[in-house]
């Protein structure tokens, strides 16, 4: 069905069903649903090419993956947001370009983007300490938008995170409310923002309950299975083991929580764990009752935020850049409970 039959059908003009299509404001909200539907029942998409040629744009928005041995986006947290931010192009009929390049490639893949107008906007992931990107895309003019923040002037760039200072900072006092004093961190790499900003809310609220930062407590490694289980496991071996881990993904804990069982201690009874990131598509945290008590964001919600922002700005080049904020959660498991005695 093109979009000349979708319209006879629908009893709309052309140019009605096409605003509705591509979320103008002006198309009253009862008639984009009915549009949605109908195109939806249809199996309708919109001719990319024909669009293209339309808009004078590309209708694609760019993902540049680098390869690394060492890289935080390359796991399942990924997987959601690309599923979040996929909805919202589909919708409004744009493609989704993902280049893999290595590392040291990554600077020459924007600059090829923007000389051959092969996408309309890019999405910068894992923004890392005095991170380049952000200067090269404004200087080739492409919009973009960062999932997370580089800590540069960010009110210089428009993009989207969690707050996750106040995230585990928030963990951390109900750590120590619990009565928890070795609190131990397994932190992602802290090469990238939102690592140091875990850690900054971490130190943060050891200050206000009056605990000590403990470097033997704490790691700084690529958020795998393998890395929490062979962290806990070397930590509880200590003569003052900790009593309470905070972790960075969810991934991470259940390796932590294979070297607590398999020294016989109890989840939430001996040793209490803290999660970040657990509100996946594909990887839940338990059911009614979630297994790990965790600092909950959704990245599947995140991906669409940052997609909605980015096609936003890019029909509006002139609004000049554009911040949100999202807090996390923190949501009650079976995994946290009082201090051991």
């Amino acid at each position: 069905m093109n979009l000349k039959q979708l319209a006879a059908n629908l009893g709309l003009s052309q140019t009605t069903v096409s605003r509705a299509l591509n979320g103008y404001p002006e198309v009253a909200e009862s008639t984009r649903k009915r549009v949605l539907a109908a195109a939806t029942q249809h199996n309708y998409r919109p001719n990319t090419r024909a669009k293209s040629l339309a808009t004078g744009r590309a209708m694609a928005i760019g993902h540049v993956i680098p390869i690394s041995t060492n890289h935080e986006m390359m796991n399942p947290v990924f997987g959601d947001f690309i599923g979040g931010a996929g909805e919202i192009y589909a919708r409004a009929g744009y493609d989704m370009m993902l280049t893999v390049v290595p590392d040291d490639d990554e600077d020459t893949a924007y600059r090829s983007m923007a000389q051959r107008n092969s996408v309309d906007g890019i999405v910068i992931h894992g923004p890392r300490k005095d991170d380049p990107r952000i200067a090269l895309l404004k200087e080739v003019g492409l919009p973009f938008v960062v999932h997370g923040r580089a800590p540069v002037d960010d009110h210089d760039y428009s993009w989207v995170d969690v707050n996750n200072r106040r995230a585990f900072e928030r963990a951390t006092l109900h750590l120590a409310d619990l009565g928890h004093h070795q609190i131990a961190l397994l932190n992602g790499l802290e090469g990238m923002d939102f690592a140091m900003r875990r850690r900054e809310g971490f130190e943060a609220a050891l200050t206000a309950r009056g605990l000590t930062f403990r470097p033997e407590l704490h790691r700084s490694e690529e958020m795998t299975e393998s890395y929490g289980y062979e962290a806990a496991a070397e930590m509880l071996g200590h003569s003052n083991p900790p009593t309470a881990f905070l972790v960075s993904s969810l991934i991470t804990s259940m390796g932590v929580r294979r070297a607590v069982e398999e020294r016989g201690l109890a989840m939430g009874r001996d040793v209490s764990i803290i999660t970040h990131d657990d509100d996946l598509g594909y990887f839940k945290n338990g059911g009614e009752v979630p297994v790990f008590t965790a600092t909950r964001s959704s990245v599947r919600e995140a991906g669409r935020i940052t997609a909605e922002m980015l096609l936003g700005l890019i029909d509006s080049e002139e609004s000049g850049p554009r911040q949100h904020i999202m807090e996390a959660e923190l949501t009650l498991g079976s995994s946290t409970g009082p201090a051991p005695r």
